[in-house]
């Protein structure tokens, strides 16, 4: 089981590092497989109201609340399901810190600098609203925090690129870091990618850890739940346009929305065979596609294509465009026994509107 494969890397690396692993419930917040996380991680890091409630609720444990900007009307609940409140500027820090009822406080840095494929999704942006970057701004806030959350990373897959970009990080802030009890270095960092060099993350984070005498954490999300799931679809229809177009009984667009926001494609299982079909989504969306499969057969309405990879950003961001049926949330057992944990219904769709 992939999930459980992914996990155990997690354990690994905590054993080995002794920093602390948070669940980013914006990439992941199935909870209907929380038993299963729980063992292996710290507890659940949160963006809104929503999520902070859902990681104290279903996950338990530490959690971890943060914000790009707090509601007035939803502060004093944050902190009741939360034991970091964290801020993403100092004015929001000035703002609600008095409210936060004794618990620890952080700030958002944002150091300037990061690794992303893509400026949609990279923090350190021109104009970004993520985080304070002044060191003096931030120095003179010091007495009022107890850490700091840098979250600079997006898809890295290569210990050697994230060890510079931390290196860089300690240059312009080393002096902050050693006042502080804690640093979270957020998510982004893919240390389940094969070959990923693990005991190299490991003690690069111990060796932080005792340098500035701090508690690390991290922030996992997609790392966790790469090649945990797939969206099972099945073919409604076969079209011939200078190419042949297999509609699939599912949507890009309601379904794996970063697929279209990132201009990629989608992994297709089997991906081998001489029958190349381009699988598309049954929304009116005319770019509403996966990607180009490769099948060992001719494709035949009713038959079983698989969308792989489909776990991270996916039922986050589900919606219901074209009102397109949702698909089920099902899960496979060690045993290979499947567990329909979720159906959805036409009053889920009405439920969704007003």
């Amino acid at each position: 089981m992939a999930l459980r494969a992914n996990l155990a890397i997690a354990e690994r690396l905590r054993a080995r590092s002794g920093a602390r692993l948070l669940l980013a419930l914006k990439c992941f917040a199935t909870w209907s497989v929380f038993d299963i996380m729980a063992p292996a991680l710290d507890g659940t890091t949160s963006s809104s109201l929503n999520e902070v409630r859902l990681g104290r609720e279903k996950f338990g444990k530490e959690t971890h609340a943060y914000s790009v900007a707090y509601a007035d009307d939803e502060f004093a609940a944050v902190v009741d399901h939360a034991d970091k409140v964290i801020f993403n500027s100092i004015a929001q820090l000035e703002r609600f810190g008095a409210q936060a009822q004794g618990k620890p406080l952080g700030l958002r840095v944002n150091p300037g600098v990061s690794h992303s494929h893509f400026l949609l999704a990279d923090p350190a942006r021109p104009m970004s609203r993520l985080g304070e970057r002044d060191p003096a701004r931030i120095a003179a806030v010091l007495d009022r925090i107890t850490g700091v959350m840098l979250h600079c990373n997006c898809e890295n897959d290569a210990f050697e690129s994230f060890d510079a970009l931390l290196g860089r990080i300690e240059e312009g802030y080393g002096a902050i870091l050693s006042q502080l009890d804690w640093v979270s270095l957020g998510g982004g960092i893919h240390f389940t990618a094969p070959g990923y060099d693990l005991d190299a993350l490991a003690d690069r984070l111990r060796g932080f850890a005792e340098r500035y005498g701090v508690t690390v954490y991290l922030e996992p999300g997609d790392t966790l739940v790469t090649n945990a799931a797939t969206l099972e679809t099945s073919v409604l229809d076969i079209v011939e346009n200078e190419g042949r177009i297999a509609i699939v009984d599912a949507s890009a667009e309601a379904h794996m929305l970063d697929l279209l926001m990132y201009q990629q494609e989608a992994a297709i299982a089997p991906a081998r065979g001489d029958h190349i079909y381009q699988v598309c989504g049954n929304s009116c969306l005319a770019g509403d596609i996966f990607g180009e499969g490769r099948f060992e057969a001719p494709l035949r309405v009713g038959d079983r294509v698989s969308i792989l990879n489909a776990a991270g950003y996916t039922m986050v961001k589900k919606n219901w465009f074209n009102g397109v049926r949702m698909p089920a949330i099902a899960i496979r057992r060690p045993g290979g026994e499947v567990e329909r944990v979720r159906a959805f219904t036409f009053e889920d769709y009405v439920a969704s509107l007003s």
